[in-house]
């Protein structure tokens, strides 16, 4: 059963289109902006594979648009100077951006609705709790997997992956980054859980879990 039309699929692919031409018109930094986009240049061309055979919910589909639209902010201005930063670190009174905090929050709400999508609808979890411990620990790997990349990227680039890094002079920004992508994988389930649950209701295979 599709849960989204086609149009409106090509209308969200089309917003991200736009974004990524704005994003990639003049970058602060062209490869930054390449390793920042990337994820949702690879995402993008999957998600029209396999929406005949296994289209998403509506609520995933926007939250993927809305994620691939603050990687490319990122990308644009870098995330030490994302202006939209800068106004949070000027009403929480932090002492650095915090844009790449927004980032890797939605590095935890993205996945962990993406993880119960797929757990729910395989029916491979039988009880909430269990549910969402894996959930959890699925953001978990993801962001421990994308601190990886970044320390590879910085041993393959040295200084020039600064601006990728992002870490503004923060020694404990790989410990933090994960800290936020498991806020946000709690605050998915939590505030997006029974929106979620609704629009799973009518999908082949999906089997509500015992609580």
């Amino acid at each position: 059963m599709r849960t989204y039309s086609p149009p409106m699929l090509w209308a969200m692919l089309a917003i991200a289109a736009v974004c990524l031409a704005l994003s990639g018109w003049h970058p602060y930094d062209r490869v930054t902006w390449l390793m920042e986009v990337l994820p949702a240049l690879i995402v993008a061309p999957l998600l029209i594979a396999t929406y005949p055979r296994y289209p998403l919910t509506r609520l995933l589909y926007w939250l993927i648009l809305l994620h691939a639209i603050v990687l490319m902010a990122g990308g644009a201005y870098t995330y030490a100077r994302v202006p939209f930063g800068f106004w949070l670190q000027e009403l929480l009174g932090t002492v650095r951006n915090p844009y790449d905090k927004v980032g890797h929050l939605m590095q935890g709400i993205v996945p962990a609705i993406a993880a119960r999508e797929i757990l729910l609808r395989g029916a491979y979890v039988r009880t909430r709790r269990m549910l969402a411990f894996i959930v959890v620990c699925i953001v978990l790997a993801i962001s421990a997997c994308y601190e990886f990349i970044e320390w590879w990227s910085a041993l393959a680039m040295g200084q020039g992956a600064d601006e990728f890094l992002g870490l503004q002079g923060d020694e404990w920004d790989t410990q933090s980054d994960m800290l936020f992508a498991m806020i946000g994988a709690i605050l998915a389930q939590l505030g997006l859980g029974r929106l979620h649950d609704a629009q799973l209701g009518p999908m082949p295979g999906y089997k509500s879990p015992d609580r």
